[in-house]
């Protein structure tokens, strides 16, 4: 599908530019309001890097004692860094399909991790991000992980982006670990690419495909996805980066992604584009395990390839903050103030809306949109536009959290007894100690916006009877 904003119900948005409070700025014109003097401002280019499986505490920004990341540590000194920022799922697919639609994946159909034998897709009916920033005259384009469908009709060429390279699912998508007779094979546009895929060299291939990519661009605005491979498993390392983390083989695979990430910085910067590119760097979802906490302090006692949520609990699959909680960094010159750290809650679903704010495109407004503007919280000047925020797992409502509680529900084995747990994030962001007990009418409050969620989307929600 193609989206035109000219069909769409007129929609004007009272908004400030990143460093205003004034401006009254409509969303029709496709390019950035005119300088002082008069002279047009061509739009920032977008890069946006996506790992997969990435841990809360897996960058030296985030507090990782033995992982040596230097660029993205420099990238997050630069510009901003969020201690509350969200995967909208705790899985590849439906996280995907949130970030590119900004909604919730239970909207979309795309709650269910996709197979290699998938007939399903992201519906051709979701509006992305890519073609939004199309209608504003970007280039788009693609590198890494898509997972959101292999068939003809939903590759990514079919949803806004102008070229592709990379894998149309999870490199374990592969015997032994998926029982599957479908060979993993690397895409150009729509075409497979012949021959066996090298996954220890899947990052190198991935970040000499997004610095072709930013040469290619230079002389127009362009938006540039590149979703990582790793640090999924099973890991990739490439010869010269084996063995050289103090972190182990899963230390290897983070400090390739902080070397993509500099070769990236390098390519814009020698292009000239530096201080008019928005760079963001987040992932998908937690850790695909919790790692062991020793490992975090003798990290060459064994060899794993799971990574750390740092001070968070849980991981991959779970609605735990460490299965939801994610690094989230990004850079833009002369717009959002260095060396800001922020707690305000925000999602990946925020980037949709965000963006389409910057290039002056509405989003769609004949369906609910659940992320929201985070402009004033990158640059240091605002709060949340959130309330609250809602942990769905597939289908399944699990949870809910404000500025400071989050209601979680769990079922009791053995007898599958739905209990309430209610954790103060703000005192005990681990979900250490329940305090649901003494917070009865902050449990109440909670479930209630949460029974408001599953009626407006159909989620499942188990009940809570003494809380109704």
């Amino acid at each position: 599908m193609r989206y035109d904003p000219g069909v769409r119900q007129p929609l004007l948005i009272l908004a400030a530019g990143l460093l205003s409070a004034v401006a009254v700025l409509s969303l029709t014109p496709r390019r950035i309001e005119a300088a002082p003097q008069g002279q047009p401002v061509r739009p920032p280019n977008i890069v946006l890097i996506f790992a997969d499986d990435l841990g809360y505490g897996d960058l030296g920004v985030y507090g990782h004692p033995t992982i040596k990341t230097p660029r993205l540590d420099r990238l997050a000194a630069e510009g901003v860094k969020l201690t509350s920022f969200y995967a909208a799922a705790p899985a590849c697919t439906p996280s995907r399909a949130a970030l590119l639609t900004g909604r919730y994946p239970i909207r979309s159909g795309m709650s269910d991790v996709l197979m290699p034998e998938s007939t399903q897709g992201l519906p051709q009916a979701e509006v992305t991000l890519p073609e939004l920033l199309k209608s504003a005259g970007y280039r788009t384009a693609m590198v890494g992980k898509w997972h959101l469908g292999s068939m003809p009709a939903f590759m990514p060429t079919e949803h806004g982006f102008d070229s592709y390279f990379g894998l149309l699912y999870s490199n374990d998508m592969v015997r032994p670990w998926v029982q599957t007779d479908v060979p993993l094979r690397l895409h150009r546009q729509a075409e497979a690419v012949p021959g066996e895929v090298d996954v220890p060299t899947l990052t190198e291939k991935y970040t000499e495909e997004a610095v072709r990519v930013i040469g290619a661009h230079r002389d127009r605005p362009f938006f540039l996805y590149l979703a990582h491979a790793m640090p999924h498993v099973p890991l990739g390392v490439s010869p010269r980066f084996a063995g050289r983390s103090a972190g182990g083989r899963y230390g290897d695979v983070i400090e390739m992604l902080d070397w993509s990430t500099g070769q990236v910085l390098d390519a814009l910067r020698e292009a000239g584009l530096e201080s008019n590119t928005l760079v963001i760097f987040t992932s998908d979802n937690g850790p695909w395990q919790e790692m062991p906490p020793r490992m975090l302090v003798e990290p060459r006692v064994v060899q794993t390839d799971a990574g750390s949520a740092g001070p968070l609990r849980g991981s991959k699959a779970t609605t735990w903050e460490g299965g939801m909680r994610e690094p989230f960094i990004a850079r833009w010159p002369g717009h959002i103030p260095q060396g800001i750290v922020s707690s305000e809650l925000a999602t990946t679903m925020d980037l949709l809306p965000t963006i389409a704010r910057l290039v002056r495109v509405p989003p769609p407004v004949d369906r609910p949109i659940d992320g929201r503007d985070i402009l004033p919280v990158l640059s240091g000047t605002g709060v949340s536009p959130h309330d609250v925020f809602f942990y769905v797992n597939v289908r399944q409502l699990e949870g809910v959290r404000d500025a400071r509680w989050k209601l979680r529900l769990r079922k009791s084995p053995p007898d599958n007894r739905v209990i309430a747990e209610l954790y103060d994030l703000s005192l005990d962001p681990s979900e250490r100690y329940d305090v649901a007990a003494a917070h009865a009418d902050t449990v109440e409050r909670l479930y209630t916006r949460m029974r408001q969620f599953a009626a407006e989307t159909s989620a499942a929600l188990d009940p809570l009877p003494d809380t109704r």
